[in-house]
């Protein structure tokens, strides 16, 4: 039954994947530790090859459609997957309950980002040539935090390869997919290296969540985007939420949820009302009731 379960929720966070184009991987390792009954660094591993084989597929998709820029892709990539190897063989000296810690505060991170919605990057915000140092340092961090805790960290790449090389966001948003590719998969060696993985579960989980993410894919033209980042993104949060209420102690967990609802109340309440202090800072107007 837990099986049976844990597959459906895959083939879920495939679909979010397939939709947001992005950031629904962040659920693959709370999914399998708290119902599949994983351990965290198996979870973390598994979560990984899920990652890297969607990550795949998606890039397949949008170098058919022109948004991937392989020069930069491959740079950044590069440097990454020296990383992420890193990360996944410095993994497994960690405390499982220290992974999911910090796999939390990812969570808060990413969720973050996704309610502040995706920037766009001007002309004359962009430099004339990509900083390869700047990258291949960016490159390697982002690919050590893959391999230690198996998230993509597509929130901070898409952003670096709008600022750093220049692109527009939907190039950046393919390439991001090439680099977290790569990432995971180099990750994923790190962590074979020292930890047995039960591949007939993650064959099965990742299976689910490729399908997923193309049912997602071809749902793009009848969801609103921006409505559904929004609301996986406070969903994240409260999921983090649990998650530091277990590893930590009940009252932070009670302390990120109260901070959660609060904040979820005061952007309703900014969507809807003039007084606002937020609309005030920004010029907007919001429509009086």
């Amino acid at each position: 039954m837990m099986i049976a379960l844990t597959v459906v929720l895959a083939a879920l966070v495939g679909i979010s994947l397939g939709l947001l184009g992005g950031g629904g991987s962040i659920l693959m390792v709370p999914l399998l530790t708290y119902v599949a009954g994983m351990d965290a660094k198996q979870a973390i591993a598994t979560s990984l090859l899920v990652v890297g084989v969607t990550s795949t597929v998606s890039t397949i998709s949008h170098a058919r459609a022109g948004r991937v820029q392989w020069r930069s892709g491959l740079l950044f990539g590069a440097a990454g997957m020296a990383g992420a190897y890193a990360g996944g063989r410095l993994g497994h000296l960690l405390p499982g309950s220290l992974l999911l810690i910090g796999f939390a505060v990812v969570m808060i991170a990413s969720a973050v980002a996704m309610l502040r919605g995706r920037t766009q990057v001007t002309p004359a915000q962009a430099p004339h040539r990509t900083p390869i140092g700047k990258a291949l340092a960016l490159g390697v961090a982002v690919g050590l935090l893959t391999g230690i805790i198996g998230a993509g960290g597509g929130f901070v790449v898409v952003p670096t390869l709008a600022l750093l090389a220049g692109l527009s966001m939907p190039v950046a948003v393919g390439t991001s997919l090439l680099v977290i590719a790569m990432n995971a998969m180099a990750g994923l060696a790190g962590q074979v290296t020292t930890l047995a993985v039960d591949w007939k579960m993650a064959a099965m989980v990742t299976a689910a969540a490729v399908v997923g993410s193309l049912v997602g894919t071809r749902l793009t033209a009848r969801v609103d985007a921006n409505v559904l980042r929004a609301a996986f993104g406070w969903f994240v949060l409260v999921m983090a939420s649990v998650i530091l209420a277990e590893q930590v102690h009940p009252v932070v967990g009670v302390a990120v949820a109260g901070l959660t609802v609060a904040a979820a109340g005061y952007r309703y309440a900014c969507s809807r009302f003039t007084w606002c202090p937020l609309n005030r800072l920004s010029g907007r107007v919001a429509p009086a009731t």
